[in-house]
């Protein structure tokens, strides 16, 4: 399985549009959810032909990574792909980016603010875990905590069994200061096969990693089953927040 992280490199996420009566809650400014192609959910559309030629003609690498437009502005590329795919998780945060870079909440071209993106992403596929961590970075980027633990804390009572998604919650719950859920992500990240250490690398450096508990083999009936000698019996509790960056 390939593994994706979605802070520092590409993440890859039968075509099936979405509930387009969700957008109702969504503000004016954010427009509507109809669109002349789509909206399409992205985690399902990998590898389709309605997803490829948008990327072909509006998401290459260069906008990805806020290097130059394809059609136009990289906010006009970028918010083309969120029109049609309104939780697609890189352009979500190639639109984060570019807000952060440029200094302002709408990037020139762009249909929509980055709020608004975020909003839509949500509103179009509520049940979207990756979308509810990104929107918790974002969150957590404004110095919104109490916000972004909510997002965050949405996303972990899923109990969403993906690798990718554990290993960005880690990072995210890391950034808010709550270095028990950090680990507590950290430890299924590395379970289900994450292959960067970059998360417990931060945990380290913290002085906040401990490995997880051994796994405990089966015991034959009557048999009292216990932890290994020294383990801890669970994760540690959350620390007190530090303040976001």
């Amino acid at each position: 399985m390939k593994m994706r992280t979605l802070w520092f490199s590409a993440l890859v996420g039968c075509v099936l549009a979405g509930p387009v009566s969700a957008q109702l809650g969504l503000p004016p400014e954010c427009g509507t959810l109809k669109n002349a192609y789509g909206p399409y959910d992205y985690r399902t559309s990998l590898g389709t032909e309605q997803l490829h030629v948008v990327e072909a003609f509006h998401f290459d690498s260069n906008v990805e990574n806020l290097r130059k437009g394809m059609s136009g502005t990289l906010g006009g590329d970028i918010g083309y792909t969120l029109r049609a795919f309104p939780n697609h998780h890189r352009a979500l945060m190639s639109m984060l980016r570019l807000g952060y870079m440029l200094k302002a909440p709408k990037a020139p071209g762009a249909p929509f603010s980055v709020v608004c993106a975020l909003m839509r992403a949500e509103a179009f596929q509520p049940e979207d875990v990756m979308v509810k961590v990104i929107y918790g970075h974002h969150l957590l980027k404004q110095g919104q905590r109490a916000a972004a633990l909510d997002k965050l804390n949405a996303a972990h009572a899923s109990n969403a069994k993906d690798a990718n998604v554990a290993y960005n919650l880690g990072l995210a719950y890391f950034d808010a200061g709550d270095f028990g859920k950090s680990l507590e992500n950290a430890h299924e990240a590395y379970r289900l096969g994450f292959p960067l250490p970059g998360l417990r690398d931060k945990l380290k450096r913290a002085g906040k990693w401990k490995d997880a508990p051994a796994a405990v083999e089966p015991v034959s009936q009557g048999a009292e089953a216990s932890l290994p000698a020294g383990e801890a019996a669970g994760t540690p509790a959350p620390e007190a927040a530090g303040k976001a960056n």
